[in-house]
């Protein structure tokens, strides 16, 4: 069964952990110190930015991290989306997403994750509109998932790539509201 809660302060070890895994570290490029974490995940935790950062549990147990915002509390990202003809309709909400426990990589529990908080944002946010969610073109497991969880690929964008290694290369994915 998965779930999740608001992550807190006492996950950020281990959200550190899993970020310096090399499968995570490949795509997030983020920095793992403690200072760090704090940093970028401790606003999100204390409710003082609008997005959501959820650890997800399978059976209890956390597997990984999935971050949910509305594209409307970030007007760059949807400038740079709409600078690649990208459109982002007003309601739309994003996620990012990670499986950290390298042990539960490859089981399809990053599809079942994806889906179960893509059904979860209907009721949480009644006022989404869509999920959009852009992806790097190289990270195949990434948008294999998104696809396994029902979202589709409506557009190919030249975006800033989250680790600089990478070229500007992104496939973009979205769910709309069922009716």
């Amino acid at each position: 069964m998965i779930t999740w809660r608001r992550l807190g302060e006492p996950d950020f070890p281990r959200v550190g952990r899993w970020l310096a895994e090399p499968h995570v570290a490949r795509w997030w490029n983020h920095e793992t110190s403690p200072e760090a974490v704090a940093r970028d995940f401790g606003p999100a935790a204390r409710g003082e930015e609008p997005s959501e950062d959820l650890l997800v549990m399978v059976d209890g147990r956390p597997i990984g991290l999935v971050q949910r915002c509305q594209f409307a509390d970030y007007p760059e990202y949807v400038a740079e989306l709409a600078d690649a003809d990208v459109e982002v309709p007003d309601g739309a909400m994003s996620i990012d997403y990670l499986i950290g426990d390298p042990r539960m990589v490859g089981q399809g529990h990053g599809a079942r994750m994806i889906r179960a908080i893509v059904g979860a944002t209907w009721t949480d946010h009644p006022d989404a509109t869509a999920i959009v969610v852009p992806v790097h073109a190289a990270n195949r497991a990434s948008w294999r998932a998104l696809e396994k969880a029902g979202l589709h690929r409506v557009a190919e964008a030249s975006l800033e790539p989250d680790n600089p290694v990478d070229d500007r290369a992104h496939y973009v994915y979205r769910v709309d509201r069922p009716s």
